[in-house]
């Protein structure tokens, strides 16, 4: 292993090794374990619940970094949707290094008002509740210092995690945000597997049940492996063109396109849509909590067909969002490409329109069905256990691009060392 990957590698994992050492550091001023305790009790199927599992469960204790990577995801998300939307956006994305870095610092930006809202309103809930089982008070002493210094905080804290994630992407392999995320995730597995030792200790399920529900994970993970990696290769010919005495393009090539080209953003879409009125109605008391989740209960029947809706429609409409058919084609066009048999131009456009709406429909479905996995799961099976669903696609999807960027990393290095040797050899002779 070369000197540079050697240290990408040591960089990601000490970059990580700081993360999770910030998620253990309590706010001032609050009883982590009576806000845990509070947190289990009222945050079940509310938008806190998703954000607590995105964060490794520090947020759930209110450790400085309890919001995690949260504000930054939600800022990005918001301009890349700006981009879309809004013709100066798109044409600032479009001026190149400068429009990107504009965009990023704008993104900064957002990240750090996201996260003092988030603050505030998490600091104000939670100053005068106390913990369900115990009656411990969650702020020993409140009022307008310790918002404060909770908000001050938790923005550092959230700004933190960004550079984090800034840094593992410039200076480690994979993508930072993903990876922080990833690292969230992963953490809470232990609790997942001891839960499923339990009721195979309960005797809730045998030996059989157990060996079966552990292929089919496996069966699902490589389920998920074949159709994040599965794609359409549409083959591209370039026009020969003759200048002075050299000729250019003549060659072919493909244009890929992904079965699931929305990723994970429509289950995370989905989620936080039908999570939203059970959190706003948390904070009308627990009549109301309970009247919510008496009709949409995260294993109820209700919810999952909402859930299969939301994530369809979400999955058609980032797609659309994120890719344009008349763009692909006119980058075609401008390169001297086009597909065989179809003339440039609108005909491009449709041809391409009509293959990733077919793409997108499978797409939709094998993310419906991965989402919904949990709670077949859990019925079929009768276990506690959560496994599937916008989790397992992340923790997949995360795996996967930092292992291709590992590779791509290891491929550069040979390529650089075959020049070398070859130059060495070159010098001999």
């Amino acid at each position: 292993m070369d000197n540079n990957l050697t240290k990408r590698l040591l960089w990601l994992f000490g970059l990580i090794l700081v993360f999770r050492i910030g998620c253990s550091i309590p706010t001032p001023g609050v009883n982590g374990q009576a806000l845990t305790e509070l947190f289990n009790a009222k945050t079940a199927g509310t938008v806190f619940g998703l954000m607590n599992m995105f964060s490794g469960g520090a947020l759930a204790s209110l450790s400085i970094l309890g919001l995690g990577i949260s504000p930054y995801i939600s800022a990005s998300i918001i301009f890349q949707l700006a981009t879309i939307m809004f013709p100066s956006v798109e044409r600032l994305q479009k001026e190149g290094e400068h429009g990107r870095r504009k965009i990023t610092q704008w993104t900064r930006y957002a990240t750090v008002g996201i996260a003092i809202v988030q603050g505030f309103f998490i600091a104000s809930q939670i100053e005068g509740q106390v913990s369900p089982i115990t009656g411990t008070p969650i702020v020993e002493i409140g009022g307008l210092s310790f918002k404060f210094m909770a908000v001050l905080l938790l923005t550092m804290g959230a700004v933190f995690t960004m550079w984090i994630g800034e840094q593992i992407t410039e200076r480690g392999i994979g993508n930072g945000a993903s990876i922080i995320i990833f690292v969230g995730i992963a953490s809470s597995l232990f609790s997942g597997i001891s839960s499923l030792k339990m009721s195979f200790d309960n005797e809730q399920i045998n030996i059989g049940g157990l060996v079966f529900l552990l292929l089919i994970m496996v069966a699902v993970i490589a389920f998920i492996v074949y159709m994040e990696q599965g794609q359409r290769r549409l083959p591209i010919q370039y026009t020969r063109r003759v200048v002075g005495q050299n000729v250019y393009g003549g060659q072919e090539s493909h244009l890929p396109l992904k079965i699931n080209g929305a990723g994970v953003i429509p289950p995370i879409f989905a989620n936080t849509l039908l999570l939203f009125p059970a959190t706003i109605a948390s904070f009308f008391g627990e009549v109301w909590q309970a009247k919510i989740n008496s009709f949409l209960q995260p294993s109820g029947m209700m919810f999952n067909i909402l859930y299969v809706v939301a994530v369809v429609f979400f999955t058609f409409f980032y797609t659309a969002v994120t890719t344009n058919p008349n763009d692909l084609a006119d980058n075609l066009r401008k390169f001297g490409g086009y597909i065989p048999g179809i003339r440039p131009g609108k005909a491009t456009a449709d041809h391409l329109d009509g293959i990733i709406t077919k793409l997108t429909f499978f797409g939709a479905i094998y993310l419906a069905a991965v989402c919904i996995l949990p709670t077949i799961i859990m019925r079929f099976f009768k276990v506690d256990f959560y496994f599937g669903g916008t989790t397992l696609l992340i923790l997949v999807g995360v795996a996967l691009d930092t292992m291709s960027q590992l590779q791509a990393h290891l491929m550069s290095q040979n390529y650089e060392g075959f020049l070398k040797s070859a130059k060495l050899r070159g010098r001999k002779a």
